[in-house]
């Protein structure tokens, strides 16, 4: 019910007013039926916005830490979050990635919408980065169709670390349905689940026409974590000179 409040009364009227977001192939999106929307993830704002503009309730798999958070804060956003329908999901360790597998075949074994971000977390400087197979496990698993989706805009709107979106043009492009029913019953070989998930990145990659990066968002995010503590170290005790 709050699903609906916030998408038709309390937050989509505004998010659409705001934004004015350009929609592209909405048609392409199931009217009814199980099916998994794979897209981009650059900003915070993909949560929202994508939902506002789909005819059909989208149930996202929403990192645990939104529900997760102290005092207040924390518990106003778990509330928000557990209100419009998102799944909190473990993203520590190859257990909670079964779990989350899990959860969405739930969502989809209802006849829902699935919305996932194979990059497994935010782009950190809007390139398009390598995305991970647990999206292929559900498509081959489910035997359900997977829609390609790209944001374009969102990053310049409300990169990382931004809290309060700033205007800026936003495209919502959906590509046509994915079907790989021809690997029906290949859900466990490796081989196959990478070519899915890449030829999903691929479409995605097509729509969105960013920088595509043949490495996991998470271990360039690190990357670029160690590095500026490394420049940091060195600004505070520079190197001496040899005499």
């Amino acid at each position: 019910m709050f699903y609906y409040l916030l998408k038709y009364v309390l937050l989509g009227p505004l998010l659409r007013l705001l934004f004015r977001p350009r929609i592209e192939g909405l048609e392409h999106v199931p009217a009814s039926g199980p099916a998994i929307v794979a897209g981009n993830h650059l900003s915070f704002s993909d949560h929202f916005l994508m939902p506002a503009v789909l005819k059909r309730r989208i149930t996202f798999l929403a990192k645990a830490e939104y529900f997760t958070g102290p005092g207040l804060k924390g518990r106003l956003i778990a509330a928000f979050f557990r209100s419009a329908g998102q799944i909190p999901v473990d993203r520590s360790g190859k257990e909670a990635g079964q779990a989350a597998i899990r959860e969405g075949l739930g969502v989809l074994r209802k006849g829902e919408l699935l919305g996932i971000y194979p990059e497994g977390t935010r782009s950190h400087d809007g390139r398009l980065y390598k995305g991970k197979v647990g999206v292929a496990v559900m498509a081959l698993t489910a035997g359900v169709p997977v829609v390609p989706c790209a944001m374009i805009g969102t990053f310049e709107a409300q990169p990382p670390g931004r809290v309060v979106p700033r205007l800026h043009p936003v495209v919502i492009r959906f590509g046509k349905p994915l079907d790989f029913s021809r690997y029906a019953g290949l859900e466990h070989e490796k081989a196959v689940l990478r070519a899915v998930t890449d030829e999903i990145m691929y479409a995605i990659l097509s729509l969105s026409e960013q920088e595509y990066v043949d490495q996991y968002a998470a271990v360039a995010k690190a990357e670029e974590a160690e590095k500026a503590e490394r420049a940091r170290t060195e600004r505070r005790f520079p190197r001496m000179p040899l005499s």
